[in-house]
């Protein structure tokens, strides 16, 4: 499995070019949500193991981290383990977590040099005790860092996240600290795992399945899909350029009308469907 070496000294004058036009044609999204899929079935149709496939993929998440640090994209989540994955084969269970390790590793130095931060959302509870100590030390490492926050979804789920939520402002109303007629979305917002970060302006999903698979169920209320026949393993950055472009290409309404300027040179307004 290769290093990641987020630096621009292999970038093409092409691919230079393509970011800025990129940059020049319309708005980077701020957040980018992407459920990695298809590590298994790009490995199969290569007759080799589904662990070959993940490994694989460590290559694709270096390609897209760099490219969205380029862009100026300030956030990217990836679905790198949901709660749903602990019932795999133990023995691809076992290679996965000796994978996050060893990419961990490797990777977080460079990470760090390159000004990215890392961080996770998830049960990170339930992973073995060497996991938790090489993400605690990544993350310690790349805290302060503001160039991009890489965040990892490991034994994430969504349904998970919101529970999680609700108990926790249950105890506020049991306590009597809170009114429940003060609840309301942003409180709940508040009270995710995800809370100090803003919601998705894109969600991309690999290999084709529609559906988000109980990936981020709250914060996706309003993102912008994006679905790709590839699978993971051969998803990289021209292949995200393509999805920025669809986006650009999108009127983000939030669930309301835009009117044009009436004759009287009011301004627009938006007014609820």
């Amino acid at each position: 499995m290769k290093e990641l070496t987020l630096t621009n000294t292999t970038q093409t004058a092409k691919d230079k070019e393509t970011q800025l036009l990129l940059k020049e044609n319309g708005e980077i999204p701020e957040h980018i949500a992407i459920i990695m899929d298809g590590n298994g079935r790009w490995a199969k149709s290569k007759g080799s193991i589904r662990l070959h496939g993940h490994k694989v993929g460590v290559d694709s998440v270096r390609d897209i981290t760099e490219a969205c640090a380029q862009l100026g994209v300030q956030y990217l989540t990836l679905y790198a383990f949901s709660t749903e994955n602990w019932g795999r084969p133990s023995a691809e269970v076992r290679g996965l977590m000796r994978l996050l390790v060893s990419s961990l590793r490797k990777e977080a130095d460079n990470l760090h040099e390159n000004n990215i931060q890392l961080a996770t959302i998830g049960q990170m509870d339930r992973f073995p005790q060497d996991c938790q100590q090489q993400l605690q030390e990544a993350i310690e490492l790349t805290k302060d860092n503001t160039r991009l926050q890489l965040c990892l979804a490991l034994s994430y789920s969504g349904r998970w996240d919101i529970t999680q939520a609700v108990k926790k402002i249950a105890n506020h109303v049991k306590e009597g600290r809170l009114d429940p007629e003060l609840i309301n979305d942003q409180m709940i917002s508040d009270h995710l795992s995800t809370a100090n970060i803003p919601d998705p302006d894109l969600i991309i999903r690999t290999s084709g399945e529609y559906r988000i698979s109980n990936f981020l169920l709250w914060q996706l209320a309003y993102s912008e899909l994006y679905i790709t026949q590839q699978y993971w393993p051969d998803f990289r950055r021209n292949e995200l350029y393509e999805a920025i472009t669809s986006y650009q290409k999108r009127d983000r309404r939030f669930g309301k009308i835009e009117l044009k300027k009436d004759e009287k040179g009011d301004s627009s307004r938006l007014l609820k469907k």
